[in-house]
């Protein structure tokens, strides 16, 4: 029986409420008992990730990854024959702990936890999980993760932002810039319009230094004392429109290609 069909079982008899509409399933709105019907060897798990408590910038809000996770995970339930799990909101983020408010896990202990989450459900039958990543520091420690539960026969991919590029080069205008900049803003006009502050929207665009942002200039960092890096004032909605049809279809491309990966 395919996961949708079970879905459509489960929901019958889950007292939250869900769209039938929905391909996938939402594991934190089942019983274990169904749980154990949709958590085979044939399923794939889907782990959303964003921060709840990072910086960006001065118009956007703290949750701001968390929102775009959120918002994702959304479109992937509807595309998607898949579970998704509860969003992990806490990461590894080292580049933005000099702003108020912004949190970090170590890379060992981010890579821990997903290993840790991952290892928990695969015991049941999944073999195949996607993070839904939508940070950049992060990869350096799911890259780990991946290569951990590899040895464990089970097969772990993430979302690279990296591949984001192509839409980024034909959409912004932006001399520079990958944080809270014309591109993130503008998803966020889509997203989350009632969060973000045009009003305060800046252009800081420093050149790339190392180590992360800083709001001190001279130490070697990519200064920002706004924690932008890139040109906020230039987001449109429309812009993010298409930035988000862009980031949806390459999910749904990779869980499908993951679906369909031998297992390591």
């Amino acid at each position: 029986m395919r996961l949708a069909s079970i879905a459509l079982a489960c929901l019958a008899a889950c007292a939250g409420p869900q769209s039938p509409a929905l391909r996938g399933i939402r594991l934190e709105k089942l019983t274990w008992i169904e749980a154990e019907r949709v958590l085979t060897a044939d399923t794939v798990v889907v782990l959303p990730l964003g921060a709840a408590a990072k910086e960006h910038g001065p118009h956007l809000t703290l949750e701001n990854d968390f929102l775009i996770a959120e918002w994702l995970k959304e479109r992937v339930l509807e595309r998607c024959d898949v579970v998704v799990l509860p969003t992990l909101n806490y990461h590894f983020y080292p580049a933005f702990v000099e702003y108020p408010g912004s949190t970090t896990l170590t890379r060992d202990t981010a890579r821990a936890v997903v290993v840790d989450v991952v290892r928990g459900l695969a015991r049941f039958g999944p073999r195949r999980f996607y993070v839904l990543n939508t940070g950049v520091s992060t990869v350096r420690a799911l890259q780990p993760a991946a290569e951990e539960l590899a040895r464990e026969g089970i097969l772990l991919a993430y979302t690279n932002l990296e591949s984001l590029a192509p839409i980024d080069a034909e959409v912004c205008t932006q001399e520079r810039g990958t944080h809270a900049d014309e591109g993130e803003t503008s998803m966020m006009l889509v997203i989350a319009p009632d969060t973000v502050d045009m009003a305060k929207a800046v252009k800081d665009c420093s050149p790339q230094g190392q180590g992360g942002l800083s709001r001190v200039a001279g130490n070697g960092k990519t200064w920002s004392p706004s924690g932008v890096w890139g040109d906020a004032t230039l987001a449109t909605r429309e812009k993010g429109e298409r930035i988000l049809a862009f980031f949806v279809e390459l999910l749904v491309r990779e869980i499908d290609a993951l679906r369909a990966a031998p297992l390591p």
